[in-house]
């Protein structure tokens, strides 16, 4: 009996590689698949343990807070105490707290309650400033990318000209200037200087959130200074990239070729050159998708602008910890899933890049 597992189990497992290697693509995707799983549980246990091993009471903070407010008996303060201990998840050691929180995310999809707005729940306070976070930083990030793709193209392939070189040295001069810096240079001039745009908040404190013209109006009046500030630097660092990348390639045969078939400069541009360029441009653009919620902290705050980042940091400076590692998962949730569909895709956007066999 057992030997007629074995061979039944060897069997299978002969017939599902053999499966496996007639389906390239699908092996590729299942072993991409089982990586970006494996690496999502292990950032979010390293995040997890960081986080806990921070010295500090959040909720000894959280009762002293209410306090000033509040009259408690010792009593009473000791039971609301053990309850929100209880409830926020730190009851016991930290291998008690993590198998928890994995049980209360994973089986439950609760993040728990937030202390910025207790007792609402962390996920609702991470739905509140998503849209701000991706409205701002997201489309300015890949307004950067694509802008500072072509620029860095053109650059590239007229190099040596005084306009290309002009673009070429000033990117280099501005490219690793830090975001909140240009954001207060230009805060400084169009703001008070100039007076022309807004200084702080995400709109206009008289309007309601609608989707109304005067609304949307006020919304992107306001978000020009902050979103100038992400796209500028991110125009440069995507410029040099992109033109360190199309220099080698102008001296290949296939180029040569196109111009002795008597091609268009343009055509040869952005069907040839540009196109064994974007390739890595497309995955290091994946990777930078981190500075989204992280990147650009300090713009959010300079700016009082409601986003993730703004979130994360008010969570910190008072130890909420469901708060902290909800905006953390999702950072890392965003990363590693942008990644894996890259993986995924750049087969099929580039032949030269072979399935895993």
């Amino acid at each position: 009996m057992s030997i007629a597992k074995s061979s039944a189990l060897a069997t299978g497992t002969r017939s599902i590689r053999s499966f496996l290697a007639a389906h390239p693509l699908l092996s590729y995707a299942l072993r991409r698949f089982g990586l970006y799983v494996v690496e999502l549980w292990g950032a979010i246990t390293v995040a997890f343990f960081f986080f806990r091993l921070i010295p500090g009471d959040p909720i000894q903070t959280f009762i002293q807070t209410l306090q000033l407010n509040y009259v408690y008996n010792q009593q009473a303060s000791a039971e609301v105490i053990a309850r929100y201990r209880e409830e926020f998840g730190l009851d016991g050691n930290i291998v008690t707290q993590y198998l928890h929180y994995l049980h209360q995310v994973l089986i439950r999809q609760d993040l728990g309650p937030s202390l910025l707005n207790y007792p609402t729940p962390v996920q609702d306070v991470i739905m509140r400033a998503l849209p701000w976070t991706v409205g701002l930083l997201g489309i300015s990030a890949v307004l950067a990318w694509f802008l500072g793709l072509l620029a860095g193209a053109v650059a590239g392939w007229r190099r040596g000209k005084f306009g290309a070189d002009l673009v070429t040295n000033l990117a280099i001069a501005l490219s690793h200037v830090p975001y909140y810096f240009l954001a207060l240079i230009l805060t400084f001039i169009f703001a008070y200087q100039l007076n022309w745009l807004p200084a702080r908040s995400a709109y206009d404190a008289r309007l309601e959130p609608t989707f109304s013209l005067e609304f949307i109006a006020s919304l992107l009046r306001y978000g020009l200074l902050p979103s100038l500030s992400i796209v500028v630097i991110g125009v440069f660092s995507w410029l040099l990239s992109t033109r360190m990348l199309m220099v080698p390639v102008l001296g290949e045969d296939y180029l040569v070729y196109a111009q002795a078939k008597g091609l268009r400069p343009r055509r040869i541009l952005t069907r040839y050159a540009l196109r064994n360029c974007y390739l890595p441009q497309v995955t290091a653009f994946g990777i930078s998708l981190g500075f989204i919620f992280n990147g650009n902290v300090l713009v959010e705050q300079l700016f009082n602008y409601p986003g993730l980042g703004a979130t994360l940091v008010n969570a910190i400076n008072i130890l909420d910890f469901n708060t902290i590692m909800g905006v953390t998962n999702l950072a890392i949730f965003a990363v590693l899933t942008a990644n894996l569909i890259l993986d995924l895709i750049l087969p099929l956007l580039d032949p030269r890049v072979k399935y895993w066999r």
